[in-house]
């Protein structure tokens, strides 16, 4: 296909008081008389989603019977998954031997979440000295797919760190539970181990949507406008209304839509932040939702906005902090058709072995998993170029620490794929692997190499997860 238009260019920003604009990709961009294929807008980016819960999954539960082409019928804690089964690749097997409790000790082991996207175990301490050894892997796919974009990358959570949770301890600082994304700094020269530090994890959708859209403005005003019930778009319609007299029939509708979900996700969060008449104010910092299904709703629409218009290309979600005691309401619907509430989560991951019990924390599990099923269906349905989605075009990693929690077991360990990873990912598998012979660093030496970071290895990987590209 030839387009002989005119063009705006791709990096095409809306700036108004206190905010910046990104447009998602229009037909306006493409170069004129340029076949498409050719283009560089044609060559999407592969986005990458690093999502991370503890404490494992319900044994018995998740993993499908053999390898292979996933079944009709997907396993209880993964049935969410069965529209995107087709761009899906469940891992079984797989060893999280830097989750492990250094050798000759026991405990230590519910403060590593640091290492989840480094395959290495965190250096022992509760000061400033703390360190995983090594940039996370979200933070080496910025380093080298989103330098173009507004934010290199986006760290969110759905769980205060002061909430729910126990105090820290066991030796291990606190930031090794609060973040799974760390970044690198310079070591000093007597220094053997590579320093690195946290990168905070963002509670408050209210402030994440700032830092999408925003560029300046105070807090106040910010709180003004919500309060004033104004759209953050108000402040460039001037620029909307020019833009659009440039614009075909077909971009003019992929902008309006655009738009339209801006004002969506602000009207949940004025909603969340008690602003409105019909909503009293909660007592949670403005823009929290109280409840989880609609928090982690929002921060996941939010990063699928941040996809579209391409601030950024890299996110990672902290889904439950270590030893949380947080329990789930679940939503009526297909999964849960009377709804309920779940058991609490680390006291629930120790089932005692009992059927029961383990089927309890399966229903927690299955909640879980279909929150990423909500994800990965909102990125399917979203065009990102030519014929493809924003799902073909990323790879969201889904995964824990342990696999029988009841046990703390760190082998057998769940983990999910899924996306087509720009064409390099095929769905519809189930990779199983032996146990305690594979290590979770595999899969992340694996990830790196699909977005062109050759590395000898990552963590405690002993080469790239066969079987997976």
């Amino acid at each position: 296909m030839y387009l002989s238009k005119k063009h705006i260019p791709r990096r095409t920003f809306l700036r108004g008081a206190g905010m910046m604009l990104g447009l998602p990709l229009l037909d306006a961009m493409i170069p004129a008389s340029t076949a498409f294929a050719q283009t560089v807008v044609a060559k999407r980016p592969t986005r990458f989603v690093g999502i991370f819960y503890p404490h494992g999954m319900a044994p018995g539960y998740w993993v499908p019977e053999k390898e292979g082409p996933l079944p009709d019928k997907l396993p209880y804690i993964m049935e969410s998954l069965n529209p995107v089964k087709d761009q899906t690749v469940i891992l079984s097997g797989l060893w999280s031997k830097s989750a492990e409790p250094p050798e000759g000790t026991t405990g230590s082991d519910h403060w590593v979440a640091a290492a989840y996207l480094t395959g290495i175990k965190p250096r022992k301490t509760a000061g400033s000295d703390a360190t995983v050894g090594s940039p996370t892997i979200d933070q080496q796919i910025a380093k080298k797919i989103g330098q173009e974009t507004l934010l290199p990358s986006l760290q969110l959570a759905v769980e205060d760190p002061n909430s729910s949770s126990s105090n820290c301890g066991e030796g291990y600082s606190c930031s090794y539970t609060n973040s799974i994304s760390w970044i690198d700094v310079p070591t000093p020269a007597n220094e053997t181990v590579q320093r690195t530090s946290p990168i905070p994890m963002e509670l408050n959708p209210a402030v994440v949507f700032e830092r999408l859209f925003g560029s300046g403005a105070t807090p106040e005003e910010r709180m003004a406008r919500m309060r004033q019930n104004r759209s953050i778009l108000d402040s460039v319609l001037g620029e909307l209304s020019g833009l659009n007299k440039e614009l075909g029939a077909e971009d003019k509708r992929t902008v309006s839509r655009y738009t339209d979900e801006i004002r969506e996700i602000e009207r949940r969060i004025q909603i969340a932040a008690g602003v409105t008449d019909k909503v009293p104010v909660m007592d949670l910092p403005p823009g929290v939702p109280e409840l989880f299904d609609e928090h982690i709703k929002l921060q996941f629409d939010l990063t699928r906005l941040a996809f579209k218009s391409d601030i950024t290309r890299v996110a990672t979600l902290l889904g439950a902090r270590d030893l949380t005691g947080r329990s789930y309401p679940f939503p009526k619907g297909d999964l849960f058709p009377n709804g309920g509430v779940s058991v609490g989560f680390h006291g629930g991951s120790h089932h005692q072995d009992d059927p029961t019990q383990i089927k309890r924390y399966a229903d927690l599990n299955r909640y879980h998993v279909s929150t990423l099923a909500y994800f990965a269906q909102k990125l399917k349905e979203e065009p990102d170029g030519g014929d493809g989605t924003l799902l073909d075009n990323s790879l969201v990693m889904y995964g824990t620490n342990m696999g029988n929690s009841n046990q703390h077991q760190h082998y057998d360990v769940p983990h999910i794929l899924v996306g087509g990873a720009g064409g390099q990912l095929k769905g519809n598998r189930h990779l199983a692997y032996e146990r305690k012979t594979v290590t979770s660093g595999n899969l992340l030496l694996s990830v790196l190499d699909m977005y062109g970071i050759q590395k000898d290895q990552q963590g405690d990987s002993a080469g790239p997860l066969e079987k997976l590209v």
